[in-house]
């Protein structure tokens, strides 16, 4: 099984140490502005792509960009280059001392302070809110908030939130989404100074529900983050953290869990950038596929910069597919810019069930439809568990456990 591989085994993986230098080739340009211009040279490291709040400041989408050619372009156009209505809507949030939600207004000075657009997309939604959807937690003692939406509606919309997690506060929001939804957003993340901040993003829309969506973060010096993508729903789910190490000694765990049925596309572009010295990060993702069509992508991008030593850094991805006719697309990237680093790596893998498990589970009188459900279950588990909120846990076990039942006597 993937979990009882060694931690430094890596599959399908490449590093690359990058030296910056002024000019190369008598061009100077290093950005992913100035499309077409002379001297335009690609983007030499994760870092130097270009960012913009302004949706034409971006070049035309056509899906041959290696950001968008994993994507159903045609099927999210209207949310990359379309009017989105950005005017505030309803929701429901649990009442916590010591965490304040409210709308705040576009120039408010807690808006810009976690990272800035780089796609086309992203701009478009920046640019069309009108209000913003302002999380601050101030307690000192663990309080969970959980902040629900639903039924967006069909019409393509704009969404923004801010969570600012203010000095020693400790936390865990969870954002939950249902019903239908034709929707962009960012979502910007604050962790300031020996904070400690949990975020839940949990996609359980319509099965029609379009959402591409951009989640930027900044963690302070010592503070916690962890981050929990999980995608159970919707016809395109596009989720794209990025997170930046900028305080000395700042920690962050990245987690993913989806589970992609027929026609369904989950995709993921996770960057984790190292900053601040003494920084360190992980980052796992695992996901099921089962039906004709389904479709699942991972990316994900590890940046350690010059000043980032000490650092210590692992990323990986995990698919299980289930049945014919899906396909996972995973592709781990890391840069390392210093020498002086505790350690770094990543791994990806890719596959069906584990006849030996199987094999096993039948041969002490275990059905093989139960045997799968065990592995799946089993497989997953591993993310359910960093969920650290009881209630949720048990029902992503049974969102499991009822996704697991379309296909129980499938075999491959």
């Amino acid at each position: 099984m993937w979990d009882d591989l060694p931690p430094n085994l890596e599959r399908n993986c490449r590093i690359v140490t990058v030296v910056t230098t002024p000019e190369q080739h008598g061009a100077t340009a290093h950005s992913d502005g100035g499309w077409g211009e002379p001297g335009y040279v690609p983007v030499q490291t994760r870092s130097a792509r270009f960012t913009s709040v302004n949706h034409d400041d971006f070049p035309a989408v056509t899906g041959l960009e290696v950001d968008w050619k994993l994507t159903p372009v045609k099927l999210v156009r209207d949310l990359i280059d379309g009017k989105l209505d950005g005017s505030p809507y309803d929701y429901v949030a649990s009442e916590v001392q010591g965490v304040a939600i409210e709308w705040a207004d576009r120039d408010d000075a807690s808006i810009g302070r976690a990272g800035t657009p780089e796609d086309r997309a992203s701009a478009n939604a920046w640019s069309s809110f009108e209000k913003a959807l302002a999380i601050t937690v101030t307690s000192e003692e663990h309080v969970d908030v959980t902040v629900s939406r639903s039924a967006l509606g069909t019409s393509p919309r704009a969404a923004h939130t801010v969570i600012t997690a203010k000095a020693n506060s400790d936390s865990t929001i969870i954002l939950q989404s249902t019903g239908s939804a034709t929707l962009s957003e960012n979502v910007e993340i604050v962790v300031e100074d020996g904070a400690k901040l949990t975020v839940i993003s949990l996609q359980e829309w319509s099965n029609d529900a379009l959402q591409l969506s951009s989640h930027f973060a900044t963690v302070g010096r010592d503070a916690v983050l962890k981050h929990m993508v999980i995608s159970l729903s919707g016809a395109v789910v596009r989720l794209n953290p990025s997170v930046h190490l900028a305080g000395e000694g700042s920690d962050a765990e990245l987690y993913g869990l989806y589970f992609a049925d027929a026609g369904q596309h989950f995709e993921q572009r996770v960057y984790l950038h190292h900053l601040g010295q003494n920084t360190r990060g992980r980052v796992n993702y695992k996901g099921a596929l089962q039906g004709a069509g389904a479709r699942a992508v991972w990316v994900g991008d590890v940046l350690i910069g010059p000043d980032a030593a000490g650092t210590d850094s692992y990323e990986q991805n995990r698919n299980l597919v289930l049945t014919e006719g899906t396909r996972a697309d995973s592709i781990p990237n890391l840069e390392i810019e210093t020498g002086d680093i505790l350690g770094a790596g990543h791994a990806s893998a890719t596959g069906r069930f584990d006849d030996e498990q199987l094999f096993y589970l039948q041969s002490r009188g275990v059905s093989e439809a139960e045997a799968r459900r065990l592995v799946v279950i089993g497989f997953l588990s591993e993310i359910v568990q960093k969920v650290g909120n009881a209630e949720l846990e048990a029902r992503l076990h049974s969102a499991i456990e009822a996704e697991l039942s379309l296909t129980a006597a499938v075999a491959l």
